[in-house]
C-alpha cells in the first residue's frame, strides 16, 4: 500500500479541502481545553460551587446534543459547507458572550449556544471530508478533524498558561475562543460544495467538476452513477430506515463506539486535567503548566494516528489504544488509593500522558473515522448525526458527574470505574467491530453479520 503522505501529496486540492473543513475541530478543541484552566479562576471570580462548575463544563455538551441533531438536517438543506460557515458565526458570538458573562447562569447559557455550533460541526466535518476523499487516503484525511481538535486543545492550554498571571484572565481565555470561529468562517469561503450534495440538487456538472479535481485523474464516472443510484434509494428512506435489520449491526457498532469513546473518561482528563493535578498537591498555576504536557502528547500521537490509520488499520489501533488507556486509568486509581501524592507525585502526570497518548492513537480518531465509513451512503448523514448525538450525550453524563463522583466515591474508585469501561470497550472492539480499511460495504456488512440488501447487492458501493 502506498503511504498516506505520498498519496496525499499527489492531490493537494484534497489536502486543502480537508484541512479547511477540519477547522471545525478547532471549535471543540479550543473550548474543551480552555475551560480546563479557566475553571480554576471562574470558580473564585463567580463563586461557582461544584454544581455550577459541572454545568459550566457540561452546558456546552447539552447544546452539542441538539447541534449534532440539527447539523445532519442542515447539511442536507443548506449544504455541508454553509452549515459549517453558520456554525462558525454562531461560535464567534457565543464565545464573546461567554467572556462577558457576569454570573454562572449567563456563562452556562453562552456555553450552551457554543455547544450548538460545536455539535453541528462535529457531525458535519467528518461527513464532508469523507465525501470528498478517495478511499486510499480517507483514513488520514477524515482524521484531520481529530487532529484539529487536539491542536485546539493544545492552543487553549498554551493560552491558559500564558494568561495565568493576569487579571480577569478567564475572560480573555474564553474571549479568544472567537478566533477559531472566525477561521472556520473564512475557510468555508474557499472550499467547494460536497459532490454528493450537488447531486442531491441535480447539479451534476458541478459535482463532476469537483470529483475531477479531487480524484486526481482517476475515473469518477462510475462514482457519479453510484451516487445517483443511492440517492434515489435515500429519497424513500427516513430516520426509520436506520432500524432496518440490515442496518442494525452497523448502528450497534456506531453507537457503541460513540458511547465507549466517552465513558472511558477522556473528557474528564481534558476538561479537568489541571483540577486532577491539583489533587496531587500542585497550585493552580503549576497545574496549568504541567497540563501542557497532556496537550502536546495529544497532538503528537494524533499525528502518528493519521499516518498509521491507512496502513495499520482502524481496529488494531482501537484495541491497542484502549488497552493502553485502561492501564493508565488503573495507575491513576492506584495513585489515589495508595496515597502516592507525597512519595511519587510524578506518577499522576505520567498516567495522564499515557492515557492521552493511547486515546489519541485509538478512540480519538477511530470513532469519527469509522462512523463515516460503516454506513451506506443512502443513510450516512442521518446515521452519523444519531451517533454524534449519543457521543455528546455520553460526554455530558461523564463530564457533568465527574466532580460529583469524586465527592461520592472518591478519586480511586472514580478512575477504577472508567477503567472498567475501558475493559468493556476492549471486549466490544474484539467481538463486534470490523476492520474497515480498504474494505467494501458488502465486506463490512458480512463482518457485522447483516443480511445483504437486494438493492445494495446489485451495486458495489465504496465505503467512502
Amino acid at each position: 500500500m502506498p503511504s498516506f503522505t505520498r498519496e496525499a501529496a499527489r492531490n493537494p486540492f484534497i489536502l486543502k479541502i480537508s484541512l479547511l473543513a477540519a477547522l471545525g475541530g478547532l471549535l471543540f478543541g479550543y473550548d474543551t481545553g480552555v475551560i480546563s484552566g479557566a475553571l480554576l479562576y471562574i470558580k473564585k471570580d463567580l463563586h461557582a460551587g461544584d454544581l455550577a462548575q459541572s454545568w459550566i463544563v457540561a452546558g456546552l455538551l447539552v447544546g452539542a446534543v441538539f447541534g449534532a441533531l440539527a447539523g445532519g438536517r442542515l447539511a442536507d438543506l443548506i449544504s455541508r459547507r454553509w452549515t459549517l460557515l453558520v456554525s462558525g458565526l454562531v461560535y464567534v458570538v457565543a464565545a464573546l458572550a461567554a467572556a462577558f458573562s457576569q454570573s454562572s447562569g449567563q456563562l452556562v447559557a453562552a456555553r450552551m449556544v457554543l455547544g450548538l455550533a460545536v455539535g453541528a460541526a462535529s457531525a458535519v466535518v467528518p461527513l464532508y471530508i469523507a465525501e470528498h476523499t478517495p478511499p486510499k487516503i480517507r483514513g488520514g484525511t477524515v482524521s484531520y478533524n481529530q487532529l484539529m481538535v487536539t491542536v485546539g486543545i493544545l492552543v487553549a492550554y498554551l493560552v491558559d498558561f500564558a494568561l495565568r498571571g493576569i487579571g480577569s484572565n478567564w475572560r480573555w481565555m474564553l474571549g479568544l475562543g472567537a478566533l477559531p470561529g472566525v477561521f472556520l468562517v473564512l475557510g468555508m469561503l474557499f472550499v467547494p460544495y460536497s459532490p454528493r450534495w450537488l447531486m442531491q440538487r441535480d447539479r451534476r456538472d458541478e459535482a463532476r467538476e469537483v470529483l475531477r479535481r479531487t480524484r486526481g485523474g482517476e475515473d469518477y464516472e462510475e462514482e457519479i452513477t453510484e451516487i445517483e443510484s443511492v440517492l434515489s434509494e435515500e429519497r424513500r428512506a427516513g430516520l426509520g430506515a436506520l432500524l432496518r435489520p440490515s442496518l442494525r449491526p452497523m448502528m450497534v457498532v456506531g453507537i457503541g463506539l460513540a458511547v465507549i469513546q466517552q465513558v472511558v473518561g477522556v473528557n474528564t482528563v481534558v476538561y479537568f486535567s489541571p483540577t486532577i493535578l491539583t489533587y496531587t498537591g500542585l497550585h493552580a498555576n503549576d497545574a496549568i503548566a504541567q497540563a501542557l504536557s497532556v496537550g502536546i502528547t495529544n497532538v503528537v500521537f494524533t499525528v502518528i494516528a493519521v499516518l498509521l490509520l491507512d496502513r495499520v488499520g482502524r481496529r488494531v489501533l482501537l484495541i491497542v489504544g484502549t488497552v493502553g488507556l485502561t492501564i493508565a486509568l488503573l495507575t491513576l486509581a492506584a495513585f489515589f488509593a495508595f496515597h502516592w501524592q507525597h512519595s511519587a507525585p510524578w506518577v499522576a502526570l505520567v498516567a495522564l500522558v499515557v492515557f492521552m497518548a493511547s486515546f489519541a492513537v485509538g478512540l480519538g480518531p477511530g470513532f469519527w473515522l469509522m462512523i463515516s465509513e460503516i454506513f451506506p451512503l443512502g443513510v450516512r448523514g442521518t446515521a452519523m448525526a444519531v451517533c454524534s448525538v449519543f457521543n455528546w450525550a455520553a460526554n455530558f453524563v461523564v463530564s457533568y458527574y465527574f466532580l460529583q463522583l469524586v465527592d461520592a466515591i472518591g478519586k480511586a474508585w472514580t478512575f477504577s470505574l472508567y477503567a472498567v469501561m475501558g475493559l468493556i470497550g476492549i471486549a466490544f472492539f474484539v467481538t463486534k467491530v470490523p476492520e474497515t480499511k480498504n474494505r467494501t460495504l458488502e465486506q463490512i456488512e458480512r463482518d457485522l453479520g447483516a443480511p445483504s440488501s437486494p438493492a445494495r447487492a446489485s451495486t458495489r458501493h465504496r465505503t467512502a
